[in-house]
């Protein structure tokens, strides 16, 4: 093996867990041997043990979890997807899960009760401090997928008439900081945000200059109110690290910072590829049952549109009788239509979802989908009018096979961009609704025009 290769291959694996760690542990777990355990999952990173939990099996992870004990890492809880996430915490006994919570920023702790139910909730929160269970408190009171909930509540406020000298004087002497933050912000005696200064830039200016004098240009606010999408929209439109909540009255409320907003963008994303193909929420833990439940409704829609589809075919029976040749080569122009909607379907759905679709450039992209159509067309009804004239010997095939392979690859790429467009117009989420209606247009689009134009000029 060549060393470049051997390098390529390093990288690729660099993260995957090492499967003697994932042998030692379940090892540990089938002869109940608690000090192995502690000793395997010692070294692993809180994320690389929440994967462990999610690949293993439901009566192992039921095992583990067991074995574990009071020994429990709250980041480990906190890492975990929402299905895995659920069970384990419905099986920790309260006092192992109150332990848990009490090492974690009030934005984790949120995330761990938030379907708990309340009377659960209640209780764990009894058990926090003070301040932690009034911001956990008071972030459960936002709705689920907002800033609100997104935010920590654990920040370094300064006032503005402050310098760099009484800041760092604080920073020194403060007895609890949150776990890690990037820069301070500098409020109003109203408690209003006013600018935020990046810890590099306190750290290396004199003591004697004033706060005001350093804050960041890029400063931008998140109201509790805003979703999750615009928070994440807004820091990768202005590159921003950390930025502070407000409330409806412009007050300080938390802060979010850059690895909240990755988990989103990652969320985001996962969730518009799974609609895409009619996964929904679905996980690889999830139960059988509940990944048929997921499938079916999707599965059921598919069915009827297929039998639409099929409709269309049977007015064009006497049509297929006549010429054979149809039946084996119209599959072909729909695939084709299909692939090509998809195309134009997935990059506008994704480019909806980030805002980079939008009225301003919409008829430009509308007319270069309309361009793109029209040269694929020409070039596929070249190779394939071609091939229906060497496989069957007719010219009149051939032509006929050409034309609807042009027809329909225009229609497709129109297909994919305008429809994404309209149903987010009208409020309905193109990555949900627009594959399943895509699939069945291009399919009936593909057979009304070769099947149609195949019965005006073949028989």
């Amino acid at each position: 093996m060549h060393s470049s290769t051997l390098s390529i291959k390093l990288k690729q694996n660099a993260y995957l867990l090492n499967p003697k760690i994932m042998e030692s542990i379940l090892g540990a777990v089938a002869t109940a041997d608690k000090d192995r355990l502690i000793n395997s999952i010692r070294p692993l990173h809180a994320a690389d043990l929440a994967d462990i939990l999610e690949q293993i099996s439901k009566s192992e992870r039921k095992n583990l979890v067991a074995l574990w004990g009071t020994a429990i890492d709250g980041e480990v809880l906190s890492e975990l997807e929402e299905g895995v996430r659920d069970e384990i915490l419905l099986r920790l006994p309260e006092k192992v899960l109150v332990n848990a919570l009490r090492r974690l920023e009030s934005d984790k702790i949120v995330y761990l009760l938030e379907n708990l139910s309340e009377a659960m909730q209640g209780k764990l929160l009894k058990s926090l401090e003070i301040s932690d269970r009034r911001a956990v408190e008071q972030a459960l009171k936002y709705s689920e997928h907002t800033a609100g909930r997104l935010m920590q509540c654990e920040l370094v406020a300064l006032p503005e008439h402050w310098t760099v000298g009484d800041s760092i004087n604080l920073l020194r002497s403060a007895l609890q900081l949150p776990e890690s933050f990037y820069n301070v912000v500098v409020v109003s005696p109203k408690f209003h945000p006013i600018g935020t200064v990046q810890l590099g830039r306190l750290m290396s200016s004199n003591r004697s200059i004033k706060l005001v004098d350093l804050l960041d240009q890029k400063f931008q606010t998140i109201s509790v109110t805003q979703s999750q999408e615009d928070v994440a929209y807004a820091f990768k439109q202005y590159h921003l690290v950390s930025a502070p909540v407000v409330d409806t009255d412009g007050r300080l409320v938390g802060t979010i910072t850059i690895d909240d907003v990755m988990e989103v963008l990652e969320e985001e994303t996962e969730q518009d590829l799974k609609r895409l193909t009619g996964l929904g929420k679905e996980e690889l833990s999830d139960s059988i049952f509940n990944i048929v439940k997921t499938r079916f409704p999707w599965l059921l829609t598919n069915l009827f549109t297929a039998i639409v589809v099929s409709l269309v075919i049977a007015q064009f029976a006497t049509t297929i009788q006549a010429i054979v040749a149809l039946a084996v080569l119209m599959p072909i122009v729909a695939s084709m239509g299909g692939n090509a909607g998809t195309q134009t379907l997935t990059l506008a759905v994704r480019a909806i979802a980030t805002r980079d679709l939008t009225r301003a450039n919409g008829r430009r992209v509308v007319l270069r989908e309309f361009s793109v159509g029209i040269i694929n067309g020409l070039i596929f009804a070249g190779i394939m009018g071609l091939v229906g004239y060497v496989w069957y010997d007719s010219i009149g095939l051939g032509i006929v096979l050409a034309f609807a392979m042009i027809f329909n690859l225009i229609i497709a790429g129109l297909s994919g961009v305008l429809l994404p467009m309209g149903l987010s117009k009208m409020g309905v989420d193109p990555a949900l609704a627009s594959a399943v209606f895509l699939t069945t247009f291009t399919d009936i689009i593909g057979f009304l025009s070769f099947l149609g134009l195949a019965t005006i000029f073949l028989i």
